[in-house]
């Protein structure tokens, strides 16, 4: 998808304000910008800030969002870690065009057997930076991918602020794309 060409809202749209995470509506005839598409929304740019819209909502863009390039869908597997990690590589930070596995912010992952059957995920994960408004947004983006997947029944994600995320804990691959020495 090409980024950055002028596009004018053509009805309402729920919006998510970077970096606040506060809710808002972009009015009808609004002009704005498509800075990425990764995961599932839209980062835009417009005369009212940095916004994050919902891939439900892009036909207010007049776009039609790609098809989603998963192989199979998670229920129709067996469960695995590593679909723990291939959903986590699907949440991206608004602002970075990175998954936050990659950016480092996953700092633990634990999947357990619950005793009635099924499995509790536990995740703690950090924030770019501490003050970062979209933590509740992307905690939900976690719990909702993981949700998604065979016999998961919990989901549990913490935002923890110690140690302090650094672009120490990037993987190489995206110290690579964001032109990091390495």
């Amino acid at each position: 998808m090409t980024t950055g060409g002028h596009i004018t809202l053509t009805r309402e749209c729920s919006a998510i304000e970077i970096p606040s995470g506060a809710p808002a509506k972009l009015p009808a005839g609004a002009g704005v910008r498509v800075m990425q598409f990764l995961g599932s929304s839209y980062t835009i740019a417009s005369d009212y800030g940095l916004f994050r819209i919902d891939v439900k909502d892009a036909d207010a863009l007049g776009l039609t969002p790609p098809a989603p390039r998963q192989a199979a869908p998670p229920q129709d597997r067996e469960f695995s870690e590593q679909m723990v990690w291939d959903q986590l590589k699907t949440v991206y930070d608004p602002e970075i065009p990175v998954n936050i596995a990659d950016l480092g912010l996953i700092y633990s992952c634990e999947a357990k057997p619950l005793e009635g059957g099924g499995r509790c995920i536990d995740i703690k994960m950090a924030m770019t930076a501490p003050g970062c408004g979209m933590g509740n947004v992307l905690k939900a983006d976690v719990e909702n991918k993981l949700a998604s997947l065979p016999s998961v029944k919990e989901v549990h994600v913490e935002i923890v602020f110690d140690p302090p995320w650094g672009p120490a804990r990037m993987s190489d691959a995206a110290k690579l794309q964001l032109g990091f020495d390495l």
